[in-house]
């Protein structure tokens, strides 16, 4: 049976009191990898942070980057020789309005690059080792830009409060999006989106109607899939970052899913054993999929039995505001001041 553990999530404190924190759930040792995520969560360390944390992306091993309510973006370093963090950059009211802030609601990252977006409809793209900004978009969106993510190494794909998904080619001097799909029907919000690991034409969005919609941006402006998901709001949706056949959402609703596939016969290898090496979301998965999983995806056929949906919480909580999935390992926070910890994902 999967393990769970709780813990108290520091995220969920009053904006006076925001805190960035940093967390262990494996052993600190050498042995750490040999014997996977073991012991329950430890707080190794934390630092204030100006306004609520809206969404946050390691940049490397030991940064990561947050996107405050404030409109600030920043770059916090961990110190783990001394268990200690450290502002290593900072770009205050990096999203505005002409006169208050807006907040940064979206940041994605691929070292040394950082995109945000913001409430503003703006984009705007930073250097880690850069003090000023690299490119803003200034008249991105009229609507808010709730979510990025990459599509590859010079294009982002954006969704919106009006049931946009636009890709933007930053090769391209033009301030308008190479691409627009949305929608069909009524404009229902979108607020989060991920894109396959290694068939980067698939993408996944969920939204305010708590559809999982899934998308083939070579074909088409409207989702090739949409499946029933959750009663209400779906904050995140993510693939496995190594195998994409499985997929996770986590919703207002409080439910947490995992969406699998049932075309694969086998146990997939990295269950079979500990895991003994980490591998980061952006990192890519070997080529050459199976193409019938992908296609499974595209079929959006749960209704005869190519997608299963289990629960992953043990019963239903507070809305699931976000979620991270790596090897066997997932994580979630929710609106009742606590951290999930499944040590088995079962994928």
């Amino acid at each position: 049976m999967p393990r769970y553990e709780q813990t108290p999530c520091l995220a969920a404190l009053p904006p006076t009191d925001n805190k960035i924190s940093f967390w262990s759930i494996g052993n600190n040792g050498p042995s750490g990898l040999e014997d996977g995520f073991e012991g329950d969560p430890q707080l190794l360390c934390e630092h204030k942070h100006d306004g609520d944390v809206l969404d946050l992306q390691f940049l490397d091993q030991d940064k990561i980057v947050t996107a405050s309510s404030t409109g600030a973006v920043t770059i916090f370093r961990h110190h783990q020789n001394s268990q200690t963090v450290s502002v290593s950059q900072r770009w205050a009211r990096a999203h505005r309005y002409p006169c208050d802030n807006a907040p940064c609601t979206g940041v994605v990252c691929s070292s040394p690059e950082i995109v945000t977006v913001g409430e503003d409809g703006r984009i705007i793209l930073f250097r880690a080792d850069q003090e000023g900004v690299m490119r803003v978009i200034e008249n991105a969106d009229s609507s808010t830009i709730h979510a990025v993510t990459y599509l590859r190494t010079t294009e982002i794909l954006t969704v919106n409060s009006i049931g946009q998904l636009k890709l933007w080619d930053f090769r391209q001097q033009s301030n308008s999006p190479s691409q627009i799909l949305s929608l069909s029907g009524d404009r229902v919000p979108l607020h989060c989106v991920d894109r396959h690991p290694n068939q980067q034409h698939i993408v996944a969005t969920g939204g305010q109607d708590g559809m999982l919609c899934v998308w083939d941006v070579r074909q088409g402006n409207t989702p090739f899939s949409l499946m029933e998901a959750h009663s209400t709001e779906m904050w995140e949706v993510h693939f496995h970052p190594t195998n994409p056949d499985h997929l996770f959402t986590c919703s207002e609703d409080g439910s947490l899913l995992h969406w699998e596939t049932s075309a694969h016969s086998e146990m997939p290898s990295f269950l079979q054993g500990k895991n003994n090496s980490m591998i980061s979301r952006s990192a890519m998965a070997p080529a050459g999929g199976n193409q019938s999983l992908i296609s499974a995806w595209l079929s959006g056929d749960s209704s005869k039995g190519r997608l299963e949906t289990t629960h992953m919480l043990p019963s239903q909580t507070l809305s699931v505001n976000s979620l991270d999935v790596l090897g066997q390992c997932l994580v979630c926070g929710t609106d009742g001041e606590a951290i999930f910890v499944n040590r088995q994902v079962p994928v």
